[in-house]
């Protein structure tokens, strides 16, 4: 008895011994869960210690950016951009850990003495502008044993197109519209620089690395900016060597004096705003956001503006909207419509690429 009491000791402190083992070469994985994927057309994300992780430098930028649809159209810009390189049923999408906002704030300053990491031109406010506003680092990871492995990389600058400056604290704002060739040569050497520090971490040598270049809109404007290059990097390039040209173009519908929207594309909106407008006398207004990629519509987010807030009012508009929605607008794109008042949003309708009917829904309060 007294030998297999012995023996049965041994097992069990060799059990132990072998789970602490576990348990510790595994703490990774036990802390880090992904979010399941309810798209294909969505990343997975990262979830440690119960919290997501995110960005270590987002809401970084030079200046209060007034314009939102520039913040929008930068971040979803970018995804795109990044779901051609880093399939979203290959890759994980991890918010940005490289680029801490100690860093990014440096990097988005004046280049001088006190901080010679600056990407922006040395100089005073009133006489050099400053080109680079806001940045965003996206991570694509792999799963292995349990742990997230960095296995490419994307980049985006946001680069001004118009440069907002004040003469004395507190002062008036004065504005400068910067010449294209110039937003073009300045991404790009900017681009650059961020490219061999980027290189410089170890984690980050021999991976993929895709960097793309924004052009701010104006603050006043009614659409947000456009991405108009990007490069692929494969792993060990510390220089670009080859950009991609990008057409993608934001629009105002309706909006007669651009001529460089598809007449098919502005009739159809047209006639649906048209046959929206005559359900009730008191709508304030019908407008949309048409998105070109390579001179084809790829998507539209229409607002519907009204002035009545009764729930039966609301359900019957949405449902007229619906129905002219599928009879006027374009089948073969992704369409977002909002209903809202001066309280609030009333109703939503989505439709995905392909889809033949829209989603509604109608918000009620209790």
């Amino acid at each position: 008895m007294k030998k297999i009491n012995i023996l049965v000791l041994a097992l069990l402190s060799a059990l132990i011994l072998v789970s602490c083992g576990s348990n510790g070469s595994g703490s990774k994985s036990s802390d880090t869960q992904l979010i399941s994927q309810t798209n294909n057309n969505y990343y997975q994300g990262v979830i440690k210690k119960g919290h997501y992780v995110t960005s270590k430098s987002r809401g970084v930028s030079v200046q209060q950016n007034d314009n939102q649809l520039n913040l929008k159209g930068f971040e979803n810009g970018l995804l795109s951009i990044s779901k051609s390189q880093f399939p979203t049923d290959s890759y994980i999408l991890q918010e940005g850990q490289y680029i801490d906002t100690s860093t990014a704030e440096k990097w988005l300053d004046r280049k001088s003495k006190d901080n010679p990491e600056g990407l922006n031109p040395a100089g005073k406010d009133t006489k050099e502008p400053m080109y680079l506003q806001q940045m965003d680092e996206q991570d694509f990871m792999e799963q292995s044993h349990g742990s997230l492995n960095i296995k490419g990389m994307t980049i985006g600058l946001g680069i001004n197109s118009v440069y907002y400056y004040r003469k004395e604290a507190y002062g008036a704002v004065y504005q400068r519209k910067l010449d294209d060739k110039d937003v073009e040569t300045q991404g790009k050497a900017i681009a650059n620089q961020v490219l061999k520090r980027l290189r410089q971490r170890k984690d980050l040598k021999n991976i993929p690395i895709v960097i793309a270049l924004y052009k701010q809109a104006s603050n006043d404007s009614l659409v947000g900016g456009n991405f108009f290059a990007s490069s692929v990097n494969d792993k060990g390039a510390t220089s670009i060597s080859n950009w991609k040209s990008l057409n993608i173009k934001n629009y105002v519908l309706p909006d007669q004096s651009n001529r460089d929207i598809n007449s098919n594309d502005e009739d159809a909106f047209e006639n649906f705003k048209n046959q929206v407008q005559k359900f009730f006398p008191n709508l304030s207004g019908v407008t949309a956001q048409a998105h070109y990629v390579n001179g084809n519509l790829r998507g539209m987010h229409i607002n519907i503006t009204t002035q009545f807030y009764g729930q039966s009012e609301v359900i019957s508009f949405t449902q007229y909207v619906d129905a002219m929605a599928k009879k006027y607008l374009p089948n073969s794109i992704p369409i977002d419509i909002q209903v809202s008042s001066s309280e609030g949003i009333q109703s939503f309708l989505s439709r995905k690429t392909g889809n033949k009917d829209f989603y509604t829904h109608v918000f009620t309060s209790y």
